[in-house]
C-alpha cells in the first residue's frame, strides 16, 4: 500500500518519554490510540509527497517524531495535565513518484485515507490535531469536517502563501481551492501573505470569493494590525473554524518553503493562544510544512511544534 495509517500504543509513547523521580511528563498521562473518549486526537501525517506535487522540496514527512518527543517530555501541571488528550497515530508514506500527474494522484489517494481517519474523529465530537505532511492535507480536514457535520467549515490560516492555485490536480498549493469548489468552505481568511509569492491570479481569485486577506508587509509596518485582524475573527461568528498555522510562516524554520523573512515563533504562539481561547471553537488545529533534514531541524521543529500543540491545548475553553 501507498500509504497506511499505524495507531500509536502506549508502548510507543512510553518509549519516547523520560520519566524523572518527583515529576509527571504528558507521555505518562495521555491515552493513545483511536478507540477512546479523550477530547483531542493527535494525527501525524509522515508524508512529503504533497509539496513535491506542487514543486516544492521534500521533508516534511519528517517533522511528526521530533514534534512527539518534546510534547511527551513536557511537563503534566496545573496549566495542561493532558488526561483529555490521545496520540492516534500516523500515516506513513511507504511510497514515491516519477513524475508531477504520478506525485498529484497518490495525494488523492492521501486525501481518501485521512478522510477515512477523520471524518470518525470528528463525529464523535473530538477535535483533530494534524502535525506533519505538507499544506495538501488541509483538503481531508475540511471534507471530513463537512462529512461529520452535513455543514460547510469557515477556515483561518496564517501563512505566506494562500494555497489556492487552480484545480490542476491535488497538491500543497491548492487544499483551499478544492475545498472551495467541491462545496467544503464556508469562508477562507488567510493572514500574513508575502506580496512577492502570490500571483495576480491568486489575489484575484480571494477577491472573487470575498475571501479577507493581509500581508505581512502590513505588520510590519503597524504591528498592532495582527491583533485587530485576530479581534475581527474572533467576533464576527459563533460558528466553528479550522485553525491552520503553516509552518512556513516562521522566520528561520526548518520548513518546506524556508523563508529568512517571517513571523517569529512568538507571534505564532499568539496566534494560536488567541483563536483558541476564543469563544468561537476552533474544529481542528493544522500544523504542516515542518521539513527537518538534520539532527539540529529536529530539535527546533520538534520543540516549535510541541509549544504551539500545548499553547493550543492550554488555551482552549
Amino acid at each position: 500500500m501507498n500509504f497506511e495509517f499505524i495507531p500509536f500504543s502506549d508502548a510507543d509513547i512510553s518509549s519516547i518519554t523520560s520519566p524523572r523521580e518527583g515529576e509527571t511528563k504528558l507521555g505518562q498521562i495521555v491515552q493513545s490510540g483511536l478507540n477512546n473518549n479523550a477530547k483531542y486526537v493527535l494525527i501525524g501525517v509522515c508524508e512529503d509527497i504533497g509539496p513535491q506535487a506542487n514543486y516544492g522540496s521534500p521533508g516534511s514527512k519528517n517533522a511528526f517524531i521530533p514534534a512527539m518527543t518534546k510534547l511527551l517530555n513536557m511537563q503534566s501541571n496545573r496549566i495542561l495535565s493532558g488526561k483529555n488528550l490521545s496520540i492516534g497515530g500516523f500515516v506513513k508514506q511507504n511510497c514515491s513518484f516519477t513524475n508531477i500527474a504520478e506525485a498529484r494522484k497518490l495525494v488523492e489517494e492521501l486525501d481518501l485515507l485521512l478522510v477515512e481517519i477523520l471524518e470518525p474523529i470528528m463525529k464523535k465530537g473530538q477535535i483533530p490535531i494534524v502535525i506533519g505532511g505538507g499544506h495538501n492535507n488541509a483538503f481531508p480536514l475540511i471534507k471530513s469536517y463537512y462529512f461529520a457535520t452535513n455543514a460547510k467549515l469557515e477556515v483561518v490560516n496564517l501563512d505566506p502563501h494562500a494555497d489556492c492555485r487552480p484545480l490542476e490536480g491535488r497538491h500543497s498549493g491548492n487544499p483551499f481551492s478544492y475545498a472551495q469548489k467541491n462545496g467544503y468552505l464556508s469562508n477562507y481568511t488567510v493572514l500574513g501573505l508575502h506580496s512577492a509569492y502570490n500571483s495576480e491570479t491568486m489575489l484575484n481569485y480571494l477577491n472573487e470569493n470575498d475571501f479577507y486577506y493581509s500581508y505581512f508587509e502590513e505588520y510590519l509596518i503597524r504591528p498592532e494590525k495582527l491583533d485587530s485582524d485576530i479581534q475581527s475573527i474572533c467576533i464576527r461568528s459563533h460558528k466553528p473554524f479550522g485553525l491552520e498555522l503553516d509552518l512556513d510562516a516562521l522566520k528561520l524554520f526548518p520548513a518546506s518553503a524556508y523563508t529568512p523573512s517571517g513571523f517569529s515563533i512568538e507571534l505564532a504562539r499568539k496566534y494560536i493562544m488567541k483563536l483558541a481561547s476564543s469563544q468561537r471553537k476552533p474544529a481542528y488545529l493544522h500544523l504542516p510544512e515542518g521539513a527537518p533534514l538534520n539532527e539540529f531541524d529536529e530539535k527546533i521543529t520538534g520543540k516549535a511544534i510541541a509549544y504551539l500543540i500545548h499553547d493550543f491545548l492550554a488555551a482552549y475553553k
